[in-house]
């Protein structure tokens, strides 16, 4: 084991919005976390501070609104990285290193076809991400269930997640061959559920963007490659909730000191820190 913080890559640039926090919150799991420039890391030279994917543990997309969602959510930033990045981002991956999409960016990766990564084949569409069948953009916060059986690294020793979601195109959705092979190698990582932890089964708003199955994150095969529609970054600090007040009161008063002051979605971050310090 080495001393060495691994490094991660946060994506910024062009509509995405998500990079500070992040950063902020890789940074506080362990990492040697860099936002960097999309622009920059297709053509490190012309950057100010070079940066080149393959000196990096970890991708982070981040979530926002690259290029303004224009042609569909995450769209552009797929093509743009897939045709500019492709040789960089199979040799990553063949590294055995981490990549997380949130959001933005998990509307990316599917466009990319990084996810579900069939077979070893990061480059073919095979699932996609449409527009919430509420019509309109959903902020709010939602619960969900992990697939104990999932290979996905990001989600080990979880069993509940609550977490915000802001999106107006979150709606998971596959042929019924593909929803079938993802089931079958538990590449589906997080559901929604109602606040019984029951399955939400489409109920609206638990399940917020009629996501088939209720599906809110997915993994590649070897469980490295993790996107997830819900913001972990924006959950790194209990008074991030919105009844963190309500939980503080009723611990008080049942005399229970504060655990931590972690947020549910820091562990997502830690793990994956875990993970490629016990690599090294």
């Amino acid at each position: 084991m080495t001393n060495t913080k691994p490094r991660a890559l946060v994506l910024t640039g062009y509509g995405l919005n998500c990079d500070l926090e992040t950063q902020y919150a890789l940074t506080l799991a362990g990492f040697e976390a860099h936002r960097v420039h999309i622009s920059e890391l297709i053509n490190p030279e012309v950057g100010k501070n070079s940066q080149e994917l393959k000196d990096f543990q970890l991708l982070a997309f981040d979530g926002g609104f690259s290029w303004g969602d224009d042609h569909g959510a995450g769209v552009l930033l797929a093509t743009r990285l897939k045709y500019k990045l492709k040789s960089d981002l199979e040799e990553f991956i063949s590294a055995g290193k981490l990549i997380i999409g949130i959001c933005n960016g998990f509307q990316a990766m599917v466009n990319m076809g990084l996810l579900p990564g069939f077979d070893g084949h990061y480059d073919s569409r095979e699932v996609a991400l449409l527009a919430n069948d509420c019509g309109n953009f959903r902020d709010d916060w939602v619960k969900m269930r992990v697939n104990p059986e999932s290979p996905c690294i990001f989600i080990r020793g979880i069993q509940f997640l609550e977490l915000p979601i802001r999106h107006g195109e979150g709606k998971f959705f596959a042929p019924s061959g593909v929803l079938a092979k993802l089931q079958k190698n538990n590449q589906t990582t997080l559901f929604y559920t109602l606040p019984s932890g029951e399955p939400a089964q489409g109920h609206f708003p638990d399940n917020p963007n009629g996501s088939l199955l209720d599906i809110a994150g997915i993994c590649d095969p070897s469980g490295r490659i993790f996107g997830l529609m819900p913001h972990p970054e924006a959950f790194h600090h209990f008074t991030q909730h919105p009844n963190w007040t309500l939980h503080k009161e009723i611990r008080e008063r049942e005399g229970r000191e504060l655990e931590t002051e972690e947020g549910a979605g820091l562990m997502i971050f830690k793990n994956a820190f875990e993970y490629l310090q016990e690599k090294n």
